[in-house]
């Protein structure tokens, strides 16, 4: 039925005048349900789809109908039922399949999606959307070689810009930057008008150490949005590298995203504005999400030590209590097996080195280091999840936020290596976006006994924050091979330079609440 819009309601009047007069059948009531849909009535064109089913349960077309309308209104997990419904008369029908994907996939069930993807594929090989969606679903599940495999088996059925973009975040998150940017300017080559996009790859080319290329990236995705928060957040960050501190608030303010807050506190610190930064403080810590922000922690409790002044953050007030030293015996133990396999593949794995300031004669991985299919990372991750869980008992009672509310699922937000040749050192830090921090070590270099080189150094100090004394806690760990270290995030931490003409090769990772 071809009408304007002008017509649907007189047509509605129509077909439900008929179906008074009238005995019901089914096509009248999938008309009316048809009108409902295009006035945006989707609860009435339920209502009469039901109808329909009442006088014929077991046409399948009709409860995809009804699924289609459930997941306009949110209701997923009802569409998820009706799509069930629906395939359990027909099988075959390759659009119930994807359209339960869909629907499973906003639920987070991501192996039920997984598994419908999947069948809608069998159904129909080239079906693009569904090799691209069990992507994705793949992705969000770690399975980053089989969410490539998807998203390449999907271009190659129907090149889309949407799909080279996930192909890219998918080689990132493997560590694959070279394939990324390929990948990134593949969308681009095809939809130019891509913010996005834009922003991506000006992450990975920041990633890369080309700096100057990341902010043109990042401009560019303002120029064609200027409310692309992720960009305006991106070049922030790189202002506060070059010590550029108002433009980078201008930034973070419009970006109005994460941290955005204690990214500004951070830049009205760094540049002495002492009483701007106060105001701010207090404002911040008047919300108990501040209280929970690793980076805000951090430089109210500099400012705290430096001015002389109480610590009204909750986080970690002691934060040196919570540095604890241990050891994985299944890597410290004579001959290790997994230990030889961890620096064999940390050796040979197919990852490219992010680029940062901070690290000197060394290279740090890209990427997700957990999250990669070799066994060795996937076993090293579930023992040290097992060290971080019993780390998290063992601190249950502590009176403070860090330790209350302590993330109850080990997840690994981020995971990388880091090798560091003769002279290689790491400067002083925080992992702002984290929770739990650590690092557990592969191969350690010689050190003369009493000295400090190659150790991991802890303090309430660093990073070139301004300060009005230089009495900060110092607290020096000693890591041997197959130790861990575990710390709050919020904690400054460097690694001494060491002179040994050996690798010190380590693995660091974050954990972090969901987001």
């Amino acid at each position: 039925m071809q009408l304007g819009l002008r017509k649907w309601p007189e047509a509605l009047v129509t077909h439900q005048k008929l179906l008074r007069l009238s005995r019901p059948t089914v096509e009248l009531h999938c008309q009316i349900a048809m009108l409902h849909g295009q006035l945006a009535q989707p609860e009435q064109a339920i209502e009469s789809y039901e109808r329909a089913l009442r006088l014929k349960p077991d046409l399948a077309e009709l409860h995809c109908n009804i699924g289609i309308l459930q997941g306009q209104l949110g209701r997923h997990a009802d569409a998820a039922e009706s799509y069930a419904r629906a395939l359990a008369i027909k099988p075959s029908l390759t659009m119930a399949h994807y359209n339960r994907g869909t629907a499973l996939q906003a639920l987070g069930r991501w192996e039920e999606a997984a598994d419908a993807y999947r069948l809608s594929v069998a159904s129909q090989p080239d079906h693009v959307a569904s090799h691209g969606n069990l992507g994705a679903v793949l992705q969000a599940q770690g399975d980053l070689g089989g969410a490539v495999a998807s998203y390449q088996r999907a271009l190659a059925l129907g090149p889309h810009p949407r799909l080279h973009f996930n192909l890219a975040t998918a080689y990132r998150n493997q560590g694959r930057l070279d394939l990324a940017v390929a990948s990134f300017e593949a969308a681009l080559a095809m939809q130019p008008q891509y913010p996005d996009a834009w922003n991506n790859l000006g992450e990975v080319l920041r990633d890369q150490g080309s700096f100057d290329d990341a902010v043109a990236c990042f401009e560019r995705a303002l120029e064609q949005s200027a409310d692309t928060a992720e960009a305006h957040y991106n070049l922030g960050t790189v202002l506060v590298d070059g010590g550029r501190f108002d433009q980078a608030i201008s930034h973070f303010r419009q970006s109005a995203l994460r941290d955005w807050r204690d990214r500004v506190l951070l830049c009205l610190y760094k540049s002495n504005q002492f009483h701007a930064f106060g105001v701010e403080l207090q404002q911040r810590l008047n919300d108990a999400a501040g209280h929970r922000a690793p980076l805000l922690a951090n430089l109210s409790a500099h400012h705290a030590a430096s001015f002389g002044v109480a610590d009204a953050c909750r986080f970690c007030p002691r934060p040196m209590d919570f540095v604890h030293h241990g050891r994985i015996e299944e890597l410290a133990q004579p001959g290790s097996e997994l230990l030889a396999e961890l620096i064999r593949d940390v050796a040979s794995a197919e990852i490219a080195a992010r680029k940062q300031g901070r690290l000197h004669n060394g290279e740090q991985s890209a990427g997700n280091l957990f999250k990669r299919p070799e066994p060795s990372f996937r076993a090293l991750a579930a023992l040290v999840a097992g060290a971080v869980s019993a780390y998290r008992e063992q601190h249950a009672a502590a009176a403070c936020v860090y330790a209350s509310e302590f993330p109850r699922d080990v997840a690994f937000s981020s995971s990388w290596f880091v090798k560091m040749r003769t002279g290689g050192h790491l400067t002083s830090h925080i992992h702002e976006t984290g929770w739990l921090s650590g690092v557990l070590y592969l191969a350690m270099p010689p050190r003369s006994p009493g000295s400090d080189e190659g150790c991991i150094e802890f303090s309430t100090d660093g990073d070139g924050y301004p300060r009005q004394h230089d009495n900060f806690g110092v607290k020096v760990v000693s890591p041997a091979v197959g130790d861990i270290v575990l710390f709050p995030s919020s904690l400054f931490h460097r690694t001494i330079p060491f002179s040994a003409a050996s690798d010190r090769i380590c693995i660091a990772f974050d954990v972090a609440p969901p987001t």
